[in-house]
C-alpha cells in the first residue's frame, strides 16, 4: 500500500506516461486529507510543469449580450427562471468591444473572450458578430474566443471564416447529473454543438461548474469525458449561488481546499489542458487562490459576466510572487513577459 507521501507522485506518474487514474484513485484525490494538500498539489504541479512549464497567463471576458435567455440553466443569473437583479441588454456595439479587446490586451490577456447569452445566436447577430471579429483582428494581435449557445455547422463556419479562433461551450456536469440542472437542452445538445465547431476548424473551450449538487462520480465522468473531448482549454468554475436562482440558496459544500482536490484531478485526467480556473475562484478559493496555479495554468480576471471578479493588475503580482512567467498572445520571443518587473 502507499503511504500518504508517495501516494499523489504516482498519480503523477501515470499521468505523465499517458495512462488514466483508475475510478478508485479519482475518488481519493477528491477525498485526499486537508492535512497533505501541499503533496497533492506538488503532484498535480509535475505534471502541469512537464506540459505546460512555469507560465501562467490571464483571460479577460466580455458580457456581450446579458439577459433575455429562453434556457433554464439553475446556475446562471440570465435564464428564463432567474429573477436576479441583472443589466440586460442586446448585443453591444462594435466599437464597446473593440475598446474591451484593446484592454485586455493592454493588461498582458492572452484571449480576449466574448460571451452572448440565449440558446442560440441569430442570423443577425450573427453578422455582426462576424464584423466585429474582423474588426478586433485587424487592429489587435490577441486570440478570440466566443461563448454563443448552441450554434448550427453553417453559424461555426461563418465565424471561423471572420477570424475566430475558438468557441466556449462548457459540459457543465455529467450527462447522468445535467437534467437536474437544465431541461430546456440535452447533455447531447452540448456535445452536438462541439462537434459542430471542430468540424469548422474551431478550437474548443469546455470545462464545467462544480458544487451544483453533483457526486464525486459526476465530476470524474465530466473530466473523463473532456479527456476523451481533448478540448484546447478547460476552465473549471466554482459555483456561485446568485440570489434570485434556483440555486441561489444552494449550499455548494465548496471549501478552498475541495476545490484545489478537483483542480488536482482535472490534472491528473487532462494533462495537457490548458486548465482554467474560472468562475467562483475569489469567491471560494478565497487566500488560498495562488495554490490554483500549481495544477492550472490560467485565469480569468475582472469578473464573469455577471459577477465580479480580481483585477488584472492583482491577478499579474500573483503570478509574479509566485515565480512564474506571465504568457501573451503573440509569437516567437514575445510571446511570454518577465512578471518580475512588474
Amino acid at each position: 500500500m502507499l503511504s500518504e507521501l508517495s501516494e499523489p507522485y504516482e498519480y503523477s506518474e501515470v499521468s505523465m506516461r499517458g495512462g488514466i487514474l483508475s475510478r478508485k484513485q479519482c475518488r481519493r484525490v477528491l477525498s485526499y486529507p486537508d492535512s497533505r494538500i501541499l503533496a497533492l498539489l506538488d503532484a498535480a504541479y509535475r505534471v502541469r510543469h512537464h506540459y505546460r512549464g512555469a507560465t501562467a497567463h490571464i483571460q479577460v471576458l466580455a458580457n456581450a449580450k446579458s439577459g433575455y435567455c429562453s434556457e433554464d440553466c439553475h446556475y446562471c443569473s440570465q435564464s428564463c427562471l432567474s429573477s436576479a437583479e441583472i443589466e440586460k441588454y442586446p448585443l453591444v456595439s462594435q466599437e464597446s468591444l473593440l475598446q474591451e479587446a484593446k484592454h485586455a490586451k493592454e493588461t498582458g490577456a492572452k484571449r480576449f473572450c466574448m460571451a452572448l447569452s440565449g440558446h442560440k445566436p441569430t442570423a443577425g447577430e450573427i453578422g455582426k458578430l462576424c464584423g466585429i471579429i474582423r474588426e478586433i483582428k485587424a487592429e489587435i494581435r490577441i486570440s478570440l474566443c466566443c461563448s454563443l449557445g448552441h450554434v448550427d455547422a453553417e453559424q461555426a463556419r461563418q465565424l471561423r471564416a471572420a477570424g475566430l479562433d475558438r468557441v466556449n461551450h462548457n459540459l457543465n456536469t455529467s450527462e447522468r447529473f445535467y437534467e437536474k440542472i437544465c431541461t430546456t437542452h440535452t447533455f447531447q445538445d452540448r456535445l452536438d454543438t462541439i462537434q459542430r465547431c471542430r468540424e469548422a476548424g474551431l478550437e474548443v473551450c469546455s470545462g464545467g461548474i462544480v458544487g451544483q449538487g453533483e457526486s464525486d462520480d459526476d465530476i470524474i465522468d465530466m473530466l473523463l469525458l473532456l479527456r476523451e473531448l481533448q478540448p484546447e482549454s478547460l476552465p473549471i468554475n466554482f459555483l456561485i449561488p446568485i440570489k434570485g436562482t434556483p440555486l441561489g440558496e444552494h449550499d455548494t459544500g465548496l471549501t478552498p481546499y475541495r476545490c484545489l482536490k478537483v483542480l488536482c484531478l482535472a490534472r491528473f485526467l487532462n494533462p495537457e489542458a490548458d486548465l482554467r480556473v474560472a468562475g467562483g475562484r475569489e469567491y471560494h478559493l478565497r487566500s488560498l487562490q495562488p495554490l490554483a496555479l500549481y495544477p492550472a495554468n490560467s485565469i480569468f480576471v475582472s469578473g464573469y459576466l455577471t459577477t465580479g471578479g480580481q483585477p488584472a493588475e492583482e491577478a499579474i503580482q500573483m503570478i509574479a510572487d509566485l515565480g512564474f512567467t506571465l504568457e501573451i498572445e503573440g509569437v516567437g520571443a514575445s510571446n511570454t513577459i518577465s512578471t518580475a518587473s512588474r
